[in-house]
């Protein structure tokens, strides 16, 4: 058998194609949904998720105009660019929904969440909670003898690796607010 031969009937098994077709790579993509304030939007919204059995990573939900009762559904959820492109059109098709933005895909995004985190400890463990909270830029908003609460802002990851550090040090509750996200620029 030659070379060429080889080559050409052993493409597929090739090392040089380990690389995942486009169609199955997943990709974390952020959704802005601009939505009217009413009851059951929300369920009608989640519902097309849960249905198709598509995750949702992070959900915030906040009325954005008042007078004109809108209110914005952020999305952060994962999946294959065939899917992504499914859950907006099934979500721009829910009659209550006026816009779907795929942050991820329109340009650079501003993404920030924030986190409450409580850390139970003595001794050295609060003054390293401290000091860590420090370089992280984490405020103390309640304090006792015996734990602190922290209050932090930033991306996922940054609250993540935060979250990381603390474990050790007594981290005890954390509560979330997921990702609220906006495009940048005009």
């Amino acid at each position: 058998m030659s070379a060429l031969q080889i080559k050409k009937g052993s493409n597929k098994h090739s090392a040089y194609n380990l690389r995942p077709t486009f169609s199955d790579v997943e990709e974390s993509h952020t959704l802005a949904v601009i939505v009217d304030n009413e009851a059951g939007v929300l369920a009608r919204v989640i519902g097309l998720f849960s249905g198709r059995g598509y995750n949702i990573d992070s959900l915030t939900v906040a009325e954005i105009d008042h007078e004109g009762h809108r209110s914005r559904i952020t999305i952060v959820t994962t999946g294959t660019p065939q899917v992504i492109e499914q859950i907006k059109t099934q979500l721009g098709r829910i009659v209550p929904v006026h816009e779907v933005h795929d942050l991820t895909v329109e340009g650079r995004a501003v993404e920030r969440e924030l986190a409450l985190l409580k850390v139970v400890g003595k001794g050295d463990k609060r003054v390293e909670a401290l000091r860590l909270a420090d370089i992280f830029r984490a405020n103390v908003v309640d304090s006792t003898l015996d734990s602190f609460v922290f209050e932090i802002t930033g991306t996922s990851a940054k609250i993540d690796a935060f979250a990381d550090l603390m474990h050790p040090l007594g981290l005890s509750d954390i509560a979330r607010t997921g990702v609220a996200a906006l495009s940048r620029g005009v």
